[in-house]
Protein backbone atom coordinates (compact mmCIF):
# COMPACT_ATOMS: atom_id res chain seq x y z
CA UNK A 1 0.00 0.00 0.00
CA UNK A 2 1.60 3.31 -1.04
CA UNK A 3 1.92 6.03 1.58
CA UNK A 4 1.25 9.74 1.14
CA UNK A 5 4.84 10.46 0.15
CA UNK A 6 4.65 7.85 -2.64
CA UNK A 7 1.46 9.39 -4.01
CA UNK A 8 2.86 12.92 -3.78
CA UNK A 9 6.05 11.87 -5.56
CA UNK A 10 4.06 10.25 -8.37
CA UNK A 11 2.06 13.45 -8.82
CA UNK A 12 5.10 15.73 -8.68
CA UNK A 13 5.84 15.33 -12.38
CA UNK A 14 4.07 17.42 -14.99
CA UNK A 15 3.62 14.68 -17.65
CA UNK A 16 2.22 12.25 -15.06
CA UNK A 17 -0.12 14.92 -13.68
CA UNK A 18 -1.30 15.64 -17.22
CA UNK A 19 -1.94 11.92 -17.81
CA UNK A 20 -4.17 11.85 -14.76
CA UNK A 21 -6.05 14.91 -16.02
CA UNK A 22 -6.73 13.13 -19.30
CA UNK A 23 -7.88 9.98 -17.50
CA UNK A 24 -10.34 12.07 -15.49
CA UNK A 25 -12.53 11.83 -18.57
CA UNK A 26 -13.50 8.33 -17.41
CA UNK A 27 -12.99 5.90 -20.33
CA UNK A 28 -9.67 4.00 -20.45
CA UNK A 29 -7.07 5.38 -22.83
CA UNK A 30 -4.34 3.50 -24.74
CA UNK A 31 -0.78 4.42 -23.81
CA UNK A 32 -0.22 5.81 -27.31
CA UNK A 33 -3.21 8.13 -27.04
CA UNK A 34 -1.96 9.39 -23.68
CA UNK A 35 1.43 10.15 -25.22
CA UNK A 36 -0.21 12.23 -27.95
CA UNK A 37 -2.51 14.12 -25.61
CA UNK A 38 0.21 14.87 -23.06
CA UNK A 39 2.87 15.60 -25.63
CA UNK A 40 5.54 13.11 -24.54
CA UNK A 41 7.48 10.45 -26.43
CA UNK A 42 5.63 7.11 -26.60
CA UNK A 43 8.74 5.39 -25.24
CA UNK A 44 8.39 7.24 -21.92
CA UNK A 45 4.71 6.52 -21.27
CA UNK A 46 5.21 3.01 -19.89
CA UNK A 47 7.58 4.24 -17.21
CA UNK A 48 5.15 6.96 -16.14
CA UNK A 49 2.27 4.48 -15.96
CA UNK A 50 4.34 2.08 -13.85
CA UNK A 51 4.97 4.90 -11.38
CA UNK A 52 1.31 5.91 -11.29
CA UNK A 53 0.15 2.33 -10.88
CA UNK A 54 2.59 1.72 -8.02
CA UNK A 55 1.12 4.77 -6.28
CA UNK A 56 -2.39 3.31 -6.60
CA UNK A 57 -3.58 6.05 -8.91
CA UNK A 58 -4.21 4.10 -12.14
CA UNK A 59 -4.89 0.59 -13.32
CA UNK A 60 -3.16 -0.60 -16.49
CA UNK A 61 -4.61 -3.54 -18.44
CA UNK A 62 -3.53 -5.31 -21.63
CA UNK A 63 -6.02 -5.31 -24.52
CA UNK A 64 -4.44 -7.50 -27.15
CA UNK A 65 -1.25 -5.78 -28.22
CA UNK A 66 -2.00 -2.49 -26.58
CA UNK A 67 -2.10 -1.36 -22.96
CA UNK A 68 -4.88 0.80 -21.62
CA UNK A 69 -4.87 2.92 -18.48
CA UNK A 70 -7.75 4.14 -16.35
CA UNK A 71 -8.07 5.80 -12.97
CA UNK A 72 -8.06 3.36 -10.07
CA UNK A 73 -11.53 4.50 -9.03
CA UNK A 74 -13.79 7.42 -8.18
CA UNK A 75 -11.77 8.12 -5.04
CA UNK A 76 -8.82 9.09 -7.24
CA UNK A 77 -11.03 11.39 -9.32
CA UNK A 78 -12.30 13.06 -6.16
CA UNK A 79 -8.76 13.63 -4.92
CA UNK A 80 -7.69 15.11 -8.26
CA UNK A 81 -10.72 17.40 -8.34
CA UNK A 82 -9.82 18.61 -4.84
CA UNK A 83 -6.24 19.27 -5.91
CA UNK A 84 -7.59 21.19 -8.90
CA UNK A 85 -9.39 23.53 -6.51
CA UNK A 86 -6.12 24.15 -4.66
CA UNK A 87 -4.13 24.66 -7.86
CA UNK A 88 -6.69 27.02 -9.40
CA UNK A 89 -6.68 27.77 -13.11
CA UNK A 90 -2.93 27.47 -13.57
CA UNK A 91 -1.12 29.33 -16.30
CA UNK A 92 -3.14 31.52 -18.66
CA UNK A 93 -3.82 29.57 -21.87
CA UNK A 94 -1.92 30.78 -24.91
CA UNK A 95 -3.52 30.63 -28.35
CA UNK A 96 -7.09 30.31 -29.54
CA UNK A 97 -7.10 26.52 -29.31
CA UNK A 98 -5.97 26.54 -25.68
CA UNK A 99 -8.47 29.25 -24.74
CA UNK A 100 -11.32 27.36 -26.41
CA UNK A 101 -10.24 24.15 -24.71
CA UNK A 102 -10.27 25.74 -21.28
CA UNK A 103 -13.69 27.28 -21.92
CA UNK A 104 -15.03 23.89 -23.01
CA UNK A 105 -13.83 22.34 -19.75
CA UNK A 106 -15.55 25.07 -17.76
CA UNK A 107 -18.80 24.56 -19.66
CA UNK A 108 -19.15 20.78 -19.35
CA UNK A 109 -16.74 17.96 -18.62
CA UNK A 110 -16.74 14.47 -17.19
CA UNK A 111 -15.19 14.11 -13.75
CA UNK A 112 -14.45 10.38 -13.98
CA UNK A 113 -18.06 9.23 -14.43
CA UNK A 114 -20.22 12.21 -13.49
CA UNK A 115 -20.96 15.64 -14.95
CA UNK A 116 -18.90 18.64 -13.87
CA UNK A 117 -18.42 22.24 -14.92
CA UNK A 118 -21.15 24.83 -15.40
CA UNK A 119 -23.48 22.13 -16.73
CA UNK A 120 -22.85 19.86 -13.74
CA UNK A 121 -23.59 22.63 -11.26
CA UNK A 122 -26.75 23.53 -13.20
CA UNK A 123 -27.89 19.91 -12.99
CA UNK A 124 -27.42 19.84 -9.22
CA UNK A 125 -29.14 23.22 -8.83
CA UNK A 126 -32.11 22.08 -10.88
CA UNK A 127 -32.51 18.87 -8.88
CA UNK A 128 -32.38 20.87 -5.64
CA UNK A 129 -34.95 23.36 -6.98
CA UNK A 130 -37.51 20.65 -7.72
CA UNK A 131 -36.86 18.74 -4.46
CA UNK A 132 -35.35 15.71 -6.19
CA UNK A 133 -32.16 16.34 -4.22
CA UNK A 134 -31.56 17.68 -0.73
CA UNK A 135 -28.48 19.53 0.52
CA UNK A 136 -27.73 19.51 4.23
CA UNK A 137 -24.40 20.31 5.90
CA UNK A 138 -22.72 20.50 2.48
CA UNK A 139 -23.84 16.97 1.63
CA UNK A 140 -26.37 15.71 -0.91
CA UNK A 141 -29.05 13.11 -0.27
CA UNK A 142 -32.03 11.81 -2.24
CA UNK A 143 -35.47 12.16 -0.60
CA UNK A 144 -37.65 9.08 -0.50
CA UNK A 145 -40.25 10.48 -2.87
CA UNK A 146 -37.79 11.27 -5.66
CA UNK A 147 -37.60 7.78 -7.19
CA UNK A 148 -40.48 8.47 -9.57
CA UNK A 149 -38.91 11.74 -10.70
CA UNK A 150 -35.60 10.15 -11.72
CA UNK A 151 -37.38 7.33 -13.52
CA UNK A 152 -39.72 9.63 -15.46
CA UNK A 153 -37.29 12.43 -16.32
CA UNK A 154 -34.03 10.50 -16.81
CA UNK A 155 -35.08 6.87 -17.12
CA UNK A 156 -32.93 6.05 -14.08
CA UNK A 157 -34.12 3.44 -11.59
CA UNK A 158 -32.60 4.32 -8.22
CA UNK A 159 -33.34 0.86 -6.83
CA UNK A 160 -31.08 -0.63 -9.51
CA UNK A 161 -28.08 1.46 -8.40
CA UNK A 162 -26.80 -1.15 -5.98
CA UNK A 163 -23.13 -0.32 -5.59
CA UNK A 164 -20.77 0.22 -2.69
CA UNK A 165 -20.54 3.88 -3.61
CA UNK A 166 -22.69 6.52 -1.94
CA UNK A 167 -25.88 7.15 -3.91
CA UNK A 168 -25.38 10.91 -3.97
CA UNK A 169 -22.37 12.96 -2.99
CA UNK A 170 -21.59 16.68 -3.24
CA UNK A 171 -18.33 17.29 -5.08
CA UNK A 172 -17.14 20.90 -5.11
CA UNK A 173 -16.44 21.86 -8.70
CA UNK A 174 -12.92 23.20 -9.22
CA UNK A 175 -13.99 25.72 -11.89
CA UNK A 176 -17.38 26.77 -10.50
CA UNK A 177 -16.43 26.56 -6.80
CA UNK A 178 -19.86 25.14 -6.08
CA UNK A 179 -21.04 21.52 -5.75
CA UNK A 180 -21.96 19.20 -8.59
CA UNK A 181 -23.49 15.76 -8.12
CA UNK A 182 -21.20 12.74 -7.78
CA UNK A 183 -21.76 9.20 -6.53
CA UNK A 184 -23.71 6.39 -8.15
CA UNK A 185 -26.57 8.74 -9.04
CA UNK A 186 -24.25 11.26 -10.64
CA UNK A 187 -22.75 8.50 -12.79
CA UNK A 188 -26.18 7.22 -13.83
CA UNK A 189 -27.39 10.70 -14.78
CA UNK A 190 -24.33 11.40 -16.94
CA UNK A 191 -24.85 8.08 -18.73
CA UNK A 192 -28.53 8.92 -19.27
CA UNK A 193 -27.72 12.37 -20.65
CA UNK A 194 -25.18 10.90 -23.06
CA UNK A 195 -27.70 8.27 -24.19
CA UNK A 196 -30.29 10.99 -24.85
CA UNK A 197 -27.75 13.07 -26.79
CA UNK A 198 -28.01 15.99 -24.41
CA UNK A 199 -24.24 15.71 -24.11
CA UNK A 200 -21.64 14.32 -26.50
CA UNK A 201 -18.11 13.16 -25.80
CA UNK A 202 -15.27 14.91 -27.61
CA UNK A 203 -12.41 12.96 -29.17
CA UNK A 204 -9.73 15.30 -27.83
CA UNK A 205 -10.20 15.25 -24.07
CA UNK A 206 -12.67 15.12 -21.21
CA UNK A 207 -14.67 18.20 -22.17
CA UNK A 208 -18.22 17.39 -23.25
CA UNK A 209 -20.24 19.13 -25.92
CA UNK A 210 -23.60 20.38 -24.68
CA UNK A 211 -26.15 19.96 -27.48
CA UNK A 212 -29.03 22.34 -28.13
CA UNK A 213 -31.39 19.83 -26.52
CA UNK A 214 -29.09 19.56 -23.52
CA UNK A 215 -28.86 23.32 -23.12
CA UNK A 216 -32.64 23.60 -23.28
CA UNK A 217 -32.90 20.90 -20.61
CA UNK A 218 -30.31 22.39 -18.25
CA UNK A 219 -30.65 26.15 -18.56
CA UNK A 220 -33.58 28.51 -18.40
CA UNK A 221 -32.54 31.70 -20.22
CA UNK A 222 -35.29 33.62 -18.48
CA UNK A 223 -33.43 33.23 -15.19
CA UNK A 224 -30.50 35.61 -14.73
CA UNK A 225 -28.87 33.37 -12.11
CA UNK A 226 -28.91 30.32 -14.44
CA UNK A 227 -29.94 28.06 -11.59
CA UNK A 228 -33.26 26.38 -12.16
CA UNK A 229 -34.59 24.53 -15.12
CA UNK A 230 -38.03 23.46 -16.17
CA UNK A 231 -36.60 20.44 -18.01
CA UNK A 232 -35.01 18.97 -14.90
CA UNK A 233 -38.23 19.34 -12.95
CA UNK A 234 -40.19 17.47 -15.62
Amino acid sequence: MPDLADVAAALADRPRARMLEELLGGPPLPAGALAVRVGVAPSTVSGHLVRLEAAGLVIVESRGRRREARLAGPHVAEALEALGRIAGDGARPVGLRAVNGQQALREARSCYDHLAGRAGVALADGLLACDALVERDSQFSVPAGAHVHYREVFGVDLDALTTRRPLARACTDWTERRPHLAGALGAALLAAMLDRHWLKRRPDGRALNLTAAGAAFLFDDRRSDERAVSGICG
